[in-house]
């Protein structure tokens, strides 16, 4: 039986409500996910928050929210990637929880709107998100950003693309990225965990969903075992920055974010694994419903990238 927490059982009445999302085409769900009430910008002060763009490298502009906190800076970056499977998603969405880890850390948020899949499939988002670590790196003065100190992060299809900048970083010698953030992250695209047979039907985000959004956002079979979409069947993870990962205890991607924070530690990566206990996919980013318990998530962040910082301080 789940040990679902009376905020996840509220969510998951709600979401039963919804049709099959996997049945319908991709602007029919945006549409419909357009209609459902999102606690936006006012949520919560922050102390200055701007949108504005940048350009990736086809020249494409991409929007960003900059969102800056109190004090003196320059400030540590944060560059969040909001879920949504690759497919939904946008500035809105995320902007209740940017404004609490913006507070909450002491960090500028950078927060992201990559192009969605299937109209710009692999690898134009993640190439949308790895441009946005460079123009932060290239622009530290324009957003009062220590670019010496920046995080990637996110949350699910989000998460995924932290991991893949992240990758990407390394692999081709870029900005240097300091932690990662990473929220209940897609991890893999083979959908065959004991948590996918656990939580098959019935906790919003489920396995026939999950293939739904993993064939939008991929090319061709090829690209189902590809490391920058699918991290954990990468062969060397060694020299990757240190990582939260953080599992919503009722979710189909639990076991595969587990097994990405026990190869990240295998390989010599600092790394935090945390279980949200009661709590389900989504829960992040759906500050109506779940407020307390992300505040407490994102006490958990700024503790992990103070211990991080802290390391780098020693050395």
């Amino acid at each position: 039986m789940a040990n679902l927490n009376e905020q996840s059982k509220v969510y998951l009445e709600m979401f039963e409500e919804m049709p099959d999302l996997s049945l319908m085409e991709t602007e029919e769900v945006r549409s419909l996910f357009r209609q459902i009430p999102v606690v936006s910008q006012g949520f919560e002060d922050v102390h200055e928050v701007e949108d504005r763009h940048f350009k990736a490298s086809d020249d494409y502009e991409v929007p960003i929210r900059v969102y800056k906190p109190e004090g003196e800076g320059p400030f540590p970056v944060f560059i969040y990637y909001h879920g949504g499977g690759w497919v939904l998603g946008d500035l809105d969405l995320v902007d209740a929880t940017c404004r609490i880890l913006t507070n909450q850390t002491k960090r500028i948020v950078v927060s992201v709107d990559y192009r969605l899949s299937p109209e710009y499939k692999y690898p134009t988002p993640l190439e949308d998100c790895y441009s946005a670590l460079e123009w932060v790196y290239a622009n530290p003065i324009e957003i009062d950003g220590d670019v010496t100190n920046i995080t990637v992060g996110g949350d699910s299809a989000g998460g995924n693309l932290a991991t893949g900048v992240a990758m990407l970083a390394k692999d081709r010698e870029g900005p240097p990225v300091k932690a990662q953030v990473l929220v209940y992250p897609i991890t893999n695209l083979s959908y065959d965990t004991s948590s996918y047979e656990e939580f098959s039907n019935g906790y919003g985000l489920d396995r026939t969903l999950m293939q739904w959004f993993g064939d939008h956002y991929v090319r061709d079979e090829e690209d189902y075992y590809n490391p920058y979409i699918a991290p954990l069947t990468c062969e060397d993870l060694s020299g990757l920055p240190p990582a939260i990962v953080i599992v919503a205890e009722n979710d189909v991607l639990r076991d595969e974010g587990l097994a990405y924070a026990r190869r990240l530690k295998e390989a010599g990566v600092k790394m935090d694994a945390k279980l949200e206990l009661g709590m389900v996919h989504g829960y992040f980013t759906n500050v109506i419903i779940f407020e307390e318990r992300i505040r407490k998530t994102v006490r958990k962040i700024s503790h992990f990238l103070a211990e991080v910082n802290d390391q780098v301080v020693e050395r």
